[in-house]
């Protein structure tokens, strides 16, 4: 890439970092003493402006969190590979802060980057053993945006083996952080069990079938699935381009708020953020009101929209009964409730729509992206299936996309599908005059390893690409985080934000798990 287009990717950022540095340390003011455990933006600047905590002092607490429980204690396996160069930018942001003031909004926060959005200065495994030493040579631009914003990337979080599920020939098994045995949810799930056991301030996410959310909802986790163009994949292995996305994982809706500033936008090198454009507020904080509930209304979706739900098993009541208290909260806060919202056939579109998981773009999507890359270990979609280093149920999986194209007549079918379902929840929205519709993210608890979590329910999103917010909705009876769902219209994620904060501030859900807790000496 030539340095003219590099600039020119990070032009729509660079004008908002001009003033929002100052604006956003100024605002990170506190009294109380800094606590690395559920540390936030606004603390760790605070913090840092009143001289109690330096750029490398906090990196290097995390760090040592990393060491103490990723691979040792509760071996939650969250981190492929830390970025062995984090120390020393953490020392150039330090000097930085005493030279002339904090870089940009994300000033030396620790940032996890799913393993399957390109680093040139680490290797970008993709979850998988076949590219366990390959590095690309240059960045995504989500990664350019969080460095020119002033994070550090900490270190490559564990992910499903191209993005599917929680477990990969590169790295094995995620854990949750609240129960090791339990699953975490996939395919990002290195970075919600990172962000929920305090090893980094925030984590990056991709989604395409619920990626962010499932992780989020099993982490006690706030995780956004942005509208689909706005925020670039330009340096991310796709999947399915139609339902590929990036976005924050964080521990709170204001952190969430922070980090989507910093790398929504246009971007040319992936053309359909173009319909991004003029779409964005000046910040996406403005939408954190300390009343924002207050004439709000919402609809709750109770219908099951995965086949193996099982409404008869306990934890599916247990689930429904953090709904209705969801729903209570809503109601006490100001916020008109209808539930249930009647949406017709709304579990069979969700299944010919693509619920299921069929692609008929992975192949092509797949083989364009590594042909960029002449040093790449592969270069189709069919190697990758042919090669014994990867685990045989992903190599079944993909192999079920080779010879898939779009224009299959079942792919039409499920375009159509997907059409009529945005229109259906669009005008559900509006003749119910709704904000927001909210539902579980999971009908069902964390499966033990190495099933996957029965009745999700977050495809509703991805197959419409429309934004969607998790949030912290409680636990179940045994200790394991339940996730609770706001799906909105296209480019309304401050709608979100501002619907999610308030049930945030109303309820404060998350709590950190019992499986990491302080270490002797850390801030």
């Amino acid at each position: 890439m030539t340095q003219p287009k590099r600039m020119l990717r990070l032009l729509p950022v660079a004008a908002f970092l001009l003033l929002a540095p100052a604006q956003a340390f100024a605002q990170a003011s506190s009294a109380a003493p800094f606590h690395l455990m559920e540390g936030t933006i606004d603390s760790i600047h605070a913090a840092m402006r009143s001289g109690e905590l330096t750029c490398t002092r906090l990196v290097q607490a995390y760090l040592d969190r990393i060491a103490a429980y990723d691979q040792v204690g509760p071996n939650l396996n969250a981190v492929q590979n830390v970025n062995p160069h984090a120390l020393q930018e953490a020392a150039r942001l330090d000097a930085a802060l005493r030279s002339s003031g904090p870089v940009g909004p994300l000033h030396c926060i620790p940032v996890l980057v799913k393993d399957e959005v390109d680093t040139s200065f680490m290797p970008t495994t993709y979850g998988s053993a076949l590219f366990k030493t390959f590095v690309p040579p240059r960045n995504a631009t989500i990664v350019d945006r969080l460095m020119a914003a002033g994070a550090i990337i900490l270190a490559k979080a564990n992910m499903g083996e191209f993005a599917t599920a929680y477990s990969g020939s590169a790295f094995g098994d995620c854990h949750n952080a609240y129960d090791p045995r339990r699953s975490p949810s996939g395919s990002s799930c290195g970075t919600a069990v990172g962000v929920a056991a305090n090893f980094a301030a925030a984590g990056i996410g991709e989604d395409t079938g619920g990626s962010i959310r499932g992780p989020a909802a099993h982490g006690s986790l706030v995780g956004l699935r942005p509208t689909l163009p706005l925020v670039s994949r330009a340096g991310m292995m796709p999947f399915a381009p139609t339902r590929d996305t990036l976005g924050p994982i964080t521990r709170t809706v204001r952190d969430t708020a922070i980090v989507l500033d910093a790398i929504a936008g246009y971007d040319p090198e992936d053309p359909v953020t173009a319909w991004s454009y003029g779409e964005q507020p000046e910040t996406y904080t403005r939408f954190l009101l300390p009343d924002g509930l207050a004439g709000m209304r919402f609809g709750i979706i109770r219908v099951p929209m995965a086949r193996d739900t099982d409404t008869n098993a306990a934890d599916y009541k247990e689930t429904q009964a953090a709904i209705s208290q969801a729903a209570a909260d809503l109601r006490a806060h100001g916020a008109e409730v209808i539930d249930p919202i009647a949406i017709p056939k709304l579990a069979d579109m969700v299944a010919a729509g693509g619920g299921g998981g069929d692609t008929f773009e992975a192949e092509a999507a797949i083989n364009g992206f590594l042909a960029q890359f002449p040093g790449a270990p592969v270069h189709t979609l069919r190697e990758i299936v042919d090669s014994p280093l990867v685990i045989p149920r992903r190599r079944e999986e993909l192999g079920r996309a080779l010879g898939r194209t779009i224009d299959d007549p079942a792919a039409i079918k499920q375009a159509r599908v997907r059409e009529e379902l945005r229109n259906l929840i669009v005008k559900v929205m509006a003749d119910n005059k709704l904000d927001a519709l909210v539902h579980a993210t999971y009908d069902h608890a964390p499966a033990l390893v190495p099933k996957s979590t029965p009745g999700t329910n977050r495809v509703l999103a991805s197959i419409t690409a429309f934004p969607a917010l998790a949030v912290p909705g409680g636990f179940f009876s045994d200790g394991l985080p339940i996730g609770i769902e706001f799906l909105g219209r296209p480019f309304t994620e401050g709608t979100l934000i501002r619907a999610a904060y308030g049930y945030e501030q109303a309820t404060r859900h998350r709590h950190p798990p019992a499986t990491a807790p302080a270490l002797a000496g850390e801030p």
